[in-house]
C-alpha cells in the first residue's frame, strides 16, 4: 500500500466510519442499539484494503456529544471529509471506504428484522448522502 495517512487522516476516517455505526446505534434505540453497533462493528473490522488497516480500531478520545444531533453533527461532516481525503490520495480505497461503510450501516439495521425502521431507513439515507456529497 503506498499511500501514507497522517495520524489525523487516520482520526477522520474512523470518527466517520465508527460515527456513522453510532448513528446507527442510535437510530435503532427503539429496537437493540447493543445489535446494531456489534453487527455494524464487525463489519468495519472485516474491511479489507487501506480501509480495513485504518479501521481495525475505533477512534480514541473523540468526544460525540450527548444527542444524537451532536453525533451527527461530527459524523456527517467527517464522512464527505473522509471520502474528499480518499478520493485526492487514493481513488480506488475512496470506493473502497464508502462501500465498507455502507455494508456497515446495513449490517447494523438488520438486526430488525425484515426492513430497517422508518428511523433506521433515515439515518441510512443521511449518511449515504455525506459519503455522496463528496
Amino acid at each position: 500500500m503506498s499511500v501514507t495517512l497522517t495520524d489525523q487522516d487516520k482520526l477522520t476516517l474512523r470518527t466517520a466510519a465508527w460515527g456513522a455505526i453510532s448513528l446507527m446505534a442510535a437510530a435503532g434505540a427503539a429496537g437493540s442499539p447493543h445489535k446494531a453497533a456489534t453487527h455494524g462493528s464487525i463489519a468495519l473490522t472485516s474491511a479489507t484494503g487501506l480501509a480495513g488497516h485504518v479501521l481495525t480500531k475505533a477512534p480514541k478520545g473523540v468526544k460525540y456529544g450527548k444527542t444524537v444531533a451532536e453525533l451527527a453533527d461530527q459524523v456527517l461532516p467527517a464522512l464527505k471529509q473522509a471520502m474528499n481525503l480518499l478520493k485526492q490520495q487514493a481513488p480506488a480505497e475512496a470506493d473502497n471506504f464508502r462501500r465498507t461503510v455502507i455494508v456497515a450501516i446495513e449490517a447494523a439495521a438488520q438486526t430488525h428484522k425484515g426492513r430497517p425502521s422508518p428511523t433506521m431507513a433515515d439515518m441510512i439515507r443521511k449518511i449515504t448522502e455525506a459519503l455522496d456529497a463528496a
